[in-house]
């Protein structure tokens, strides 16, 4: 038993033992994003303070992710033809300058809601550069085997402080105010500022970007054709674009939630925020020990996230709906990780910043509208509606992305199977399924169904490979030595 955990306890945290740049960067990201998380908990309940309304907080969400949707393609363009260390570098740099401005302003009491307004749209043109950019530094920092495990860890970390972060914030909030929240933000990035200084730039590992940089036009179109023709890839995408529009609006109905349905205040908020980051540590921490990306954990990640909501829409009880958004936290962290990794194992270097920038397009790009709509539906029916909207969304985008990834061999046994039977197979079967191209088992039917088109038909769309002889295999690859002739009397 205790070797059994020692070995799991290798495998989950393998990325941080095996690289110096990954274990800098991790730390500083510790400190930080903890700090971003205060803010992100102290910036919505002030938001609610000032205006009292849930639209506004929706509003905010429009703010922080509006420069996704504009941005995230010429972003990764960009990202593919510049050091991402350095856009690292940059970004938090500015992401430290905005938090102190929001922090003099608060703390001087003259803050107004279009301030806030206008650092969150400011801070979200920043994150659409930081976001991809911190991503493709990771698979640098580690490289192609790790970083599965890696994605999954920063996942963890991202979870942890949304655990600690959101708890310290309330607390914060609820004793001195939203200020020091701001300020202890604009602190934290100082952290991750040294980390990124003190990487060693020949530790990471090279990009393989074949050919000249590419401009805008050409650069997107690159990206998308990829996505088009790579089709797993097109669904991951699709599927998250669709699950954070609808589902991923937490940071909208949670303060609803709190004040609204529970009738509490900024502490429980901040309880809520924590039992869903809680979850989200432990789905992260499973997928770093699984170590490799699936797309049917992806899948029932989405799922589970949807059915999670669903049940917490008519609750208004504390205990029951931390629990819910504990097993929420852990499938969100499921299918993030697992999607994200999918992408980066999926994606050749040279497109690496632009499919990312698809990613977080899809990841963040929706969310002002979902933003809205949530705040809306908040507004409109409360959180029992808003929820129930959302959890529905994710159950039905879980579904029609698993009815899209249908393996093709399905249909092949359908058809091996009428073959056998010698009947239900005519040649328009074979003709109108197109999957019977992607077909790589070997298959028989030619040999067993009694209509001679069919069979033809079927070795030809099919490209049927015969089973193998292993016997003559062996025979042609080691053919029998000739029998020696003897030369005289002493050899025999």
């Amino acid at each position: 038993m205790t070797r059994a955990l020692l070995a799991a306890n290798r495998r989950t945290f393998a990325s941080l033992r095996k690289h110096r740049n990954y274990r800098l960067f991790f730390a500083g990201q510790v400190v930080s994003v903890t700090g971003t998380w205060m803010q992100n908990i102290a910036t919505a309940w002030l938001v609610l303070e000032l205006t009292g309304s849930p639209l506004a907080v929706g509003v905010l969400a429009l703010c922080q992710f509006l420069p996704f949707t504009l941005l995230s393609l010429p972003a990764g363009v960009l990202l593919d033809r510049v050091d991402a260390r350095r856009v690292v570098v940059a970004t938090q740099a500015l992401s430290l300058g905005f938090a102190a401005v929001l922090a003099a302003v608060t703390l001087a009491g003259i803050v107004t809601t279009w301030q806030v307004y206008v650092l969150t749209v400011l801070r979200g043109v920043v994150l659409v550069l930081d976001n991809p950019a911190r991503q493709a530094l990771t698979f640098q920092m580690v490289g192609r085997h790790e970083v599965a495990n890696a994605v999954a860890l920063n996942s963890t970390l991202f979870n942890a402080a949304r655990v600690v972060g959101p708890a310290l914030g309330g607390v914060l909030v609820a004793w001195v105010g939203v200020g020091p929240c701001f300020a202890a933000n604009a602190a934290s990035f100082l952290a991750v500022l040294v980390s990124l200084l003190r990487m060693r730039p020949g530790e990471l590992f090279p990009l393989d970007r074949d050919g000249d940089a590419p401009g805008l036009v050409r650069g997107v179109r690159e990206a998308v054709v990829f996505v088009r023709r790579t089709r797993p890839v097109a669904v991951v995408l699709v599927t998250v674009l669709a699950v954070t529009t609808f589902a991923f609006n937490l940071n909208v109905l949670l303060p609803v939630l709190a004040r609204e349905t529970l009738a509490a205040g900024a502490d429980t908020f901040g309880v809520l925020s924590a039992c869903f980051g809680a979850g989200a540590l432990a789905g992260a921490l499973i997928a770093a020990l699984r170590g490799r990306a699936s797309r049917l954990v992806f899948f029932t990640g989405t799922g589970v996230f949807g059915l999670a909501q669903l049940l917490l829409a008519p609750l208004e009880s504390l205990p029951a709906a931390g629990a819910l958004l504990f097993a929420a936290g852990a499938a969100f962290t499921t299918w993030t990780a697992n999607g994200n990794a999918t992408l980066q194992l999926a994606v050749p270097d040279r497109l690496r910043g632009r499919v990312l920038g698809l990613y977080f397009l899809a990841f963040n790009g929706s969310m002002p509208l979902g933003g809205l709509l949530a705040g809306w539906l908040a507004a409109t029916g409360g959180t029992r509606l808003a929820f129930a909207v959302a959890g529905a969304g994710a159950l039905a985008a879980s579904l029609v992305a698993i009815a899209l990834l249908r393996p093709p061999e399905t249909n092949a046994r359908r058809l091996r199977r009428a073959a056998e039977r010698g009947s239900d197979l005519r040649l328009d079967d074979v003709d109108g399924r197109p999957d019977l191209d992607l077909l790589e088992e070997p298959l028989r039917l030619g040999d067993r169904h009694p209509d001679a088109a069919v069979r033809s038909r079927v070795a030809e769309r099919c490209r049927v490979r015969r089973p193998v002889d292993s016997d003559r295999v062996r025979r042609e690859a080691h053919p029998a030595r000739p029998e020696r002739v003897p030369r005289s009397g002493r050899d025999r």
